[in-house]
């Protein structure tokens, strides 16, 4: 009865390479299916053989399976149809979304032009680069002239500038 248990341990064998291709091949739930069947029918054999064996069996179903589906799913993203399917994250330059900290310290002091309302937070102008601010304090409206108090990690704070402010700075 030694080939039964060899049989056994091909039906696991053949469970693990469908619940593979399941990850691989869109089979609406067949190829499950017919993972579990063999599944069953190996759990069966080990039972029949011994109760021993059959709970044997049974923890290796338990570690098989998710170890079978972790590595098809750390594996498909390498293969050729899995780059096809998967998207890819759009690639950015440094500085396009979220300012590195290190340009936005050099912004310290800066006078600007805000673009939209600082409620309290806004889009600046300096010097032609956009970038994102944080109001001192309450609304700021478009067009006010605003200079940079305070960077933080990548927060821009600004402090609105009054007209005779800004003459008595330039004189």
């Amino acid at each position: 009865m030694g080939w039964w248990l060899i049989f056994a341990v091909f039906l696991f064998f053949i469970c693990a390479v469908l619940i593979v291709a399941e990850v691989f091949v869109p089979s609406g739930g067949l190829l499950s299916v017919l993972a579990l069947a063999c599944l069953g029918g190996g759990i069966a054999m080990f039972f029949q053989h011994s109760i021993l064996a059959g709970w044997i069996g049974v923890g290796l179903a338990v570690v098989m399976i998710p170890t079978v589906l972790i590595f098809a799913y750390r594996l498909f993203p390498k293969t050729r149809f899995g780059r096809s399917v998967i998207l890819r994250p759009p690639e950015r330059q440094q500085g396009d979304a979220v300012p590195d900290t290190e340009t936005l310290k050099k912004l310290l002091g800066a006078v600007g032009v805000v673009l939209t309302p600082l409620r309290p937070v806004g889009m600046c102008d300096f010097e032609g680069r956009r970038v994102e601010c944080v109001a001192e304090s309450g609304f700021v409206d478009k067009g006010k002239k605003v200079k940079v108090i305070d960077v933080e990690s990548t927060q821009l704070t600004v402090r609105t500038i009054e007209e005779s402010n800004e003459k008595l700075m330039k004189g």
